[in-house]
């Protein structure tokens, strides 16, 4: 990341922030920055710590020496005269941990490590020049003591940046051009998804929920159950317990048919490891409309006769026909073949994961079919 490259970025980032905080004085300056470090400001200061500092670091620094509201918990990065070793700064947080006798371990990254926040909450960001890839980028990190977690690591200074831009627009949601074009890259991995394609939209949206754009955990939700992956449940859980106003609405049809069917399976699952699930978590926290929902979907269910529907018409009378046949070992194929018929309620409906909240049918993907039923090219909506 040089110089031509962070400008732009640090530009965009302080305009966004001041939409989400306007200044007082109508017209002020939005730049988060400072006046750049000089070539001599940052020679300087590699010769008082006798080493050379990683480029994204340094060129950071040759664009604005210092920065302010990195995070929406660190409200201030040190300047070249600032900077310094953890263990002559912070000797406390260098001491944190006793094991450094172990290179790799928290205690020694942190003795070794280049302090550079100056103002956070209860916590640091740091560098570890132990720690240095092909391109000459340290390792970087922060940690904050209400985590109640160690330090989490990032590959380089503009990835730990970048995650710290992430967060503020995850939480403070600013209207701007760059939630519109996360919301146009989501829109295209969902067709890329209904076409069939897996890993790229996966990764795209993993990316854009980083952001907050609440769609995209919601398309990532379905995508990750039908994959198998243990923790879909409790994220989209999470999406409707977090305390801010949604960037998307929520379909309540949809939710109710198929995306609560499967939260009570992983619910009863839940109850019997004696964790909480996301249900629970929603039964508690959720908004009044969504403890709604689930207060109506319990009544349905525990009244007689009521089975999970798998979706369109023409799909679940196909599902049902597969379960009704007595020829148990030809049960996947024959699922697997009536996925033709399978029509998404909406636009935001990416996967048939009702089939996930019948033992009989969910028994019959495994990961690897999940991701066979995601590798399918499935129809658009009605």
């Amino acid at each position: 990341m040089d110089r031509t490259a962070w400008k732009p970025f640090l530009k965009r980032w302080s305009e966004e922030w001041q939409i989400a905080n306007p200044a007082e004085e109508p017209g002020a300056d939005p730049w988060l920055g400072f006046p750049p470090a000089s070539p001599e400001d940052v020679e300087a200061l590699e010769r008082r710590l006798g080493c050379t500092l990683p480029p994204s670091f340094r060129e950071f620094l040759l664009v604005t020496n210092g920065w302010r509201h990195a995070g929406n918990f660190v409200w201030r990065l040190r300047d070249t005269d600032e900077i310094g070793w953890m263990r002559d700064l912070d000797p406390f947080m260098a001491e944190l941990y006793d094991d450094t006798d172990d290179e790799a371990g928290e205690g020694a990254v942190l003795a070794r490590s280049l302090l550079i926040s100056l103002e956070a909450d209860a916590g640091v960001v740091f560098l570890d020049p132990g720690d240095v890839d092909e391109r000459g980028e340290w390792a970087a990190y922060d940690m904050f003591s209400w985590t109640a977690m160690g330090p989490e690591r990032y590959d380089s200074f503009y990835e730990k940046m970048y995650d710290f831009y992430a967060g503020f627009h995850a939480l403070d949601r600013p209207r701007c051009e760059t939630q519109r074009e996360w919301d146009t890259k989501v829109e295209q991995a969902r067709l890329a998804s209904l076409a069939g394609e897996v890993d790229e939209p996966l990764a795209l949206l993993k990316e854009a929920s980083r952001v907050g754009r609440d769609r995209a955990n919601f398309l990532l939700f379905q995508m990750s159950a039908m994959l198998g992956h243990p923790d879909a449940a409790n994220r989209f859980g999470h999406l409707l317990t977090g305390g801010h106003h949604l960037s998307w609405t929520l379909d309540e049809d949809l939710f109710t048919a198929e995306t609560l069917p499967y939260l009570f399976v992983q619910h009863e699952r839940a109850r019997g490891q004696g964790t909480e699930s996301a249900v629970a978590g929603l039964m508690k926290r959720g908004s009044d409309r969504v403890q709604r929902l689930i207060a109506d979907h319990r009544r349905r269910a525990a009244e007689p006769g009521f089975r999970v529907r798998f979706g369109n018409p023409e799909f679940d009378a196909a599902v049902r026909a597969v379960l009704a046949d007595p020829a148990g070992d030809d049960a996947w194929p024959l699922l697997r073949d009536a996925l033709s018929l399978w029509r998404p309620m909406s636009d935001d409906h990416l996967a048939p994961i009702s089939l996930l909240a019948d033992p009989r049918t969910a028994r019959l993907i495994t990961p690897a079919r999940g991701r066979e039923i995601l590798g399918t090219r499935r129809a658009c909506p009605l």
